[in-house]
């Protein structure tokens, strides 16, 4: 059994595509959608569309929910903000209403029990908190203390647009110092059955905006193992593959989506650019200068930000369309 997971395509409908172009030459037995179909690059209504004509399985992430909650109690607070949140307002206003029930239809997350193959947890960050995920470097202890209470030895997780092939293991020291953490599932482990010590997680990437200094369309191929050839059972080849990013960055200007999105849409685009974490990089110098993007006057904290960091320079010189 060989699944292809995919996640991450943020509204990249030309990356989309590449990797489709890849899946007809790999096969997969069947394809699977981590979260995160909209947002980011200004294909989101054609990215659904063409998800939505696929047999393939689709679980939701968090930028499925912004769009979703917005207008709601449950909508970000001050996403009514046009300045930080018009590129939210420019989605709405393009997604049809069918489309957006599609969207509303989607599964958080989802356990696969394929014949003859070890269950597959998929959630597009961790099940019931989707903004959570995980990176290379983090400690396992770490990574454990967030998927406690996952009984499945294998998770698929996205989230962080990051090609991740981990296989996590606490002992039984460890366990204390995550039952003694009351964010770490205490609950779980002093009343609950004992969770197993090991899970086996792995992130497929993002098809549409990596975020690895690589910016390739980047999935994954699950294929279906014994146990002692890869614990868990399921052995991942990771992919990632050239495309022309051309189209969806001229998009940007094309389709109004720049203009109406203001910094975060230009930061966005940056990060088409470059594949790196340019909003985190924004956010965290403003933190450490003092200043707070969410809450008003984003245009001048990035204008200082560029001032102070020649940031755009660097853009400017990897840009493709320069």
């Amino acid at each position: 059994m060989r699944l292809a997971i995919l996640a991450d395509i943020h509204g990249n409908l030309p990356a989309l595509e590449a990797v489709v172009a890849e899946l007809e030459r790999l096969q997969p037995d069947h394809v699977v959608v981590d979260g995160d179909l909209i947002n980011a690059v200004p294909y989101s209504t054609e990215v659904i569309d063409f998800v939505r004509a696929q047999s393939w399985l689709v679980v939701r992430g968090n930028h499925e929910f912004y769009y979703l909650d917005f207008g709601t109690e449950r909508a970000v607070p001050g996403c009514e903000d046009p300045d930080r949140w018009g590129q939210l307002h420019w989605l709405v206003e393009n997604i049809t209403p069918a489309q957006g029930e599609y969207l509303a239809m989607l599964p958080d997350d989802c356990t696969l029990y394929l014949p003859r193959t070890a269950p597959l947890r998929i959630a597009h960050g961790v099940p019931g908190r989707n903004r959570t995920g995980f990176y290379r470097s983090q400690a396992d202890a770490a990574i454990a203390a967030e998927i406690l209470g996952v009984r499945e030895h294998t998770l698929i997780s996205a989230h962080t647009h990051v090609q991740i092939d981990r296989h996590v293991t606490v002992e039984d020291d460890s366990y204390s110092s995550l039952a003694a953490d009351p964010h770490a599932g205490a609950d779980l482990y002093l009343h609950g059955p004992r969770p197993h010590r090991h899970w086996h997680v792995i992130n497929p990437g993002s098809v549409g905006l990596p975020l690895d200094e690589r910016p390739l369309a980047q999935f994954a191929v699950l294929e279906s193992v014994p146990d002692a050839a890869v614990r868990g059972g399921w052995r991942v080849t990771h992919h990632a593959i050239e495309y022309d990013r051309r189209p969806a960055l001229a998009a940007y200007a094309s389709t109004g989506m720049l203009e109406a999105g203001g910094v975060i849409s230009e930061l966005f685009y940056w990060e088409l650019v470059t594949a790196e974490p340019e909003i985190i990089r924004f956010y965290r110098w403003a933190a450490s200068n003092g200043q707070d993007p969410d809450r008003g006057a984003i245009r001048r904290i990035f204008e200082q930000y560029v001032d102070a960091t020649g940031r755009d320079y660097y853009v400017r010189e990897r840009d493709p369309l320069r």
